[in-house]
């Protein structure tokens, strides 16, 4: 063994097969070929040879030469960002100590192609520099250099031979392959390789095109393009992708012979690409007879109701395979849905395609039932934190049960909506067995659902200001005692701890407190909540002290999940209590000086089926509340028509009545509509007692830095807070959010959001008018931070303060939020 400077000779040699005493034909010997073979297994050479050193006589001594092939030491990057090289590391895979081969660098280079092929930078190159290590023995550094090139984006596409469908449908086909943004008074290229693909004006003008929003679009598509959502690189795997969806539109209007039978890219005039595609459409299908065969469970007639699809309607591939569940759906309203809801795990299909008579396709569906699955075990992982028993309690699927599709969508629902799991990374998989049972496999990420709220300052004439709040949202109370379990508090159990102090120097102070334990005795989800407080407002003249008010409040409430009309409405009660101490205090009109006790029970139905709760997609949250105090003035013969204030209020009374209705709906994507609609009403039971508490105060951003108890605080952006300093007894308020998610990380879910908002609030019936409503139009952000919650910032502009001689900049408002979204 010659050639060896770091590995074992003698182990080496054994590799090879070779032994003294073997016999040997030369010049050539089949053993030779397969010593060198075994070695160059290893991966460890550059080079091998094996040579006759010398012969003597009928023995031959063998040389066998190696050259060593260097380990590697480190590897670096140069030429793109931190983050870049960041992510390549983790993509390329690349191991200390690894020998370093030409198929290592040349996989190498070829990952660092894709990995930025799909950013969009399709004329990467890179070299990579190889220089020994002087550190450590046979190792070598390399350097990764990286010219991305620009970036490739998408001028213009081109369709061509689409007489039955319009190029803007097709290219909203294509999801992943889209046209960079336009606003020019020159048009997009319009040569190109397989013609010319110019819109006629004068056939638009002629055959009324500005009467269609489509064909107008089309028109102005070479000057006008937005697309703010939507990314214009090229990427050959989207592409690919896309070329199959445009086809997929086709068939779901009709065309089920729709091909592309030509498509290229070339340089646009302004440096990037252009895509040329051609289409032959074929001819209109429409559906004809479906014919049901292996089904037993249910029989044709009750499928063929079920699939909703009649003879004559147009044919439609992407429908036909969703209604029978080849595709599905979260309506859970087709056929595959039927079976899977019913134990019918193993339930598939075969489409074929019986005859074509014309332009009718009559279909065969044959129909695999499979067995009935029940749920056997049921198994949870990643739940570093949360007790088993917190996730267990909010499953649907159960031992014993039979398997359903439903139960499943709706255990991840409730799973997302516990806020304690990354709703992104919920996994749930069946495992089937032989014997017709069928596990379940739950795996979740934990995140912090812990928020720490703090704030300091200083202010002239006020003193010291600040805020110090913790909210424990996984707080777990039977192990207070238990000094293992805190970290830093006793954690996992689904209760809520929350305690909060604010100082805003010497007008304000106020402390809070509260607790909630969601499935009360732990077996059914019956809440108990729990909250005190103690607040202190003083009015100022100036830097002086003018008078004040304290408030010391208790509430407990219980809630219950019922079962009808569905598990998802929630009935709950609870009392109120709070003390008014009012000394010289002017907020609440002649009431300056003297006590008031508000006591009150709250009814509360609610229904919430929202997906999860910091970026929903779908669902909605409907609440109906109603809040009573007792009658006491019918309880007496009091005449109250000169009675002081003090001892008016002593006891207050009234009856209140909330309605809030939230909806959120899929445009596209993650592209998310709600709509919301609030209203309040406060009664009283004596006209001469409307005490000044528990009125409305509409307007402004809903948080004032602090927290006035006997006000409820509904907020508009673009408005300050209305004028009425008394408070309102009605309000209506409508809202319409558009929402777009920058990040769904856990760690910092960021969304924006464009809204119109209407509303208005009155001191009564007399002066009520519902088509009377202040309108507002704006911008916002949202960005969570599991520790700190909510951050927020909106710009409004309100619509009915744009009056003549006002300026733009007085119509509009910042509205800032923090910890929690206003109503």
């Amino acid at each position: 063994m010659s050639g060896s400077k770091y590995l074992d000779e003698e182990l080496l040699i054994s590799i090879s097969g070779l032994s003294a005493g073997d016999k040997i034909k030369l010049p050539n010997d089949p053993k030779i070929s397969k010593a060198i073979q075994s070695l160059w297994k290893q991966s460890l050479f550059s080079n091998i040879e094996i040579n006759a050193d010398r012969i003597q006589g009928d023995k031959v001594f063998v040389d066998i030469h190696i050259i060593e092939r260097p380990r590697l030491s480190k590897y670096n990057f140069k030429g793109i960002k931190d983050n870049d090289a960041k992510e390549l590391k983790e993509k390329l895979g690349l191991v200390k100590s690894k020998v370093v081969t030409e198929a290592t660098k040349q996989n190498a280079i070829e990952k660092i192609r894709k990995y930025y092929a799909e950013k969009g930078y399709t004329n990467v190159g890179t070299t990579i520099a190889e220089k020994p290590d002087t550190a450590l023995i046979n190792t070598v550094i390399l350097t990764f250099t990286i010219d991305k090139g620009l970036k490739v984006k998408i001028n213009q596409i081109n369709i061509f031979g689409n007489e039955n469908a319009t190029t803007l449908k097709l290219k909203k086909s294509m999801k992943g392959t889209k046209e960079m943004a336009r606003i020019s008074l020159y048009g997009a290229d319009k040569e190109s390789v397989y013609g010319t693909n110019e819109g006629n004006f004068k056939g638009y003008l002629k055959g009324k095109g500005f009467l269609s929003i489509s064909k107008t679009a089309q028109i102005l598509d070479p000057y006008f393009r937005y697309g703010v959502f939507s990314a214009s690189k090229f990427t050959t795997k989207k592409y690919d992708e896309d070329k199959q969806g445009l086809i997929e539109y086709y068939n779901s209007i009709g065309y089920r012979d729709a091909a592309i039978v030509a498509d290229t890219m070339y340089a646009a005039s302004n440096g990037h690409k252009n895509i040329d595609i051609k289409v032959i459409e074929g001819n209109k299908y429409y559906f004809g007879d479906v014919e049901w065969k292996g089904n037993t469970k249910y029989s044709s007639d009750e499928l063929t109701r079920m699939l909703g699809i009649k003879r004559g309607d147009l044919f439609n591939q992407e429908l036909l395979y969703k209604r029978i569940g080849k595709i599905q759906t979260a309506e859970g309203d087709d056929i595959g849905s039927l079976y899977l809801d019913d134990g019918y795990l193993g339930f598939n299909t075969d489409i074929e395609e019986k005859s074509i008579v014309n332009d009718t396709i009559n279909y065969v569906v044959k129909i695999i039932e499979g067995e009935q699955y029940t749920l056997r075990n049921i198994n949870i992982t990643g739940n570093d934190k949360t007790h088993e028993h917190v996730i267990r309690r909010e499953l649907r699927t159960l031992p014993g049960n039979k398997f359903s599709r439903t139960d499943i969508i709706r255990s991840q629902r409730q799973i997302a909506n516990l806020g304690f799991f990354d709703a992104e990374k919920i996994g749930i998989v069946p495992v089937p067995h032989p014997d017709g049972t069928v596990d379940i496999d739950y795996t979740m990420t934990e995140k912090s659902a812990d928020q720490l709220e703090l704030q300091a300052g200083f202010g002239g004439g006020l003193g010291i200001t600040g805020t110090i709040g913790v909210s424990f949202n996984n707080f777990a109370l039977k192990n207070i005692g238990k000094m293992k379990e805190w970290d830093p508090l006793p954690m996992g159990d689904g209760q809520k701890l929350s305690i909060r102090g604010q100082a805003n120097g010497k007008w304000y102070n106020s402390i809070t407190a509260g607790f909630t334990e969601p499935w009360l005795g732990g077996k059914k989800p019956n809440a108990l909540s729990v909250n005190v407080y103690r607040t202190y407002f003083a009015g100022t003249q100036g830097s002086n002290v003018s008078g004040h008010m304290t408030t010391i409040g208790a509430s407990a409430s219980m809630s219950k999940r019922l079962k009808w009309p569905d598990d998802n409405f929630v009935l709950s009660y609870g009392l109120n209590y709070q003390l008014y101490n009012i000394k010289d205090y002017t907020f609440f009109g002649d009431f300056t000086r003297g006590s008031a006790n508000n006591l009150s029970l709250k009814l509360t139905l609610a229904r919430y089926s929202v997906d999860q709760p910091l970026y929903p997609r779908s669902g909605s949250n409907i609440l109906l509340s109603g809040q009573f105090t007792l009658p006491y003035s019918l309880f007496n013969d009091k005449d109250y028509t000169d009675m002081a204030s003090s001892d008016k209020y002593k006891w207050i009374e009234y009856h209140k009545y909330r309605f809030t209705a939230e909806w959120y709906q899929r445009i596209k994507g993650n592209l998310i509509l709600k709509l919301a609609t609030k209203h309040g009403y406060l009664g009283y039971y004596n006209p001469q007692l409307q005490s000044p508490f528990e009125r409305f105060q509409v307007g402004g951003d809903g948080l004032s830095g602090f927290t006035i108890y006997g006000r409820d605080i509904i907020a508009q952006r673009g408005y300050e807070i209305y004028s009425n300093t008394n408070g309102a007894t009605i309000f209506n308020k409508y809202q319409a959010e558009v929402r777009y998610p920058f990040s769904l990380n856990p760690s910092s879910t960021i969304y924006g959001l464009g809204f119109f908002e209407a509303a208005n609030a009155w001191d009564g019936f007399k002066s009520f008018n519902p088509f009377q409503l202040r309108r507002s139009v704006g911008l916002g952000v949202r960005i969570f931070l599991p520790m700190f919650g909510l951050l927020g910032l909106d710009y409004g502009l309100g619509l009915d303060r744009l009056t003549p001689g006002t300026k733009f900049g007085q119509a509009t408002k910042f509205s800032f939020m923090l910890g929690f979204e206003p109503e």
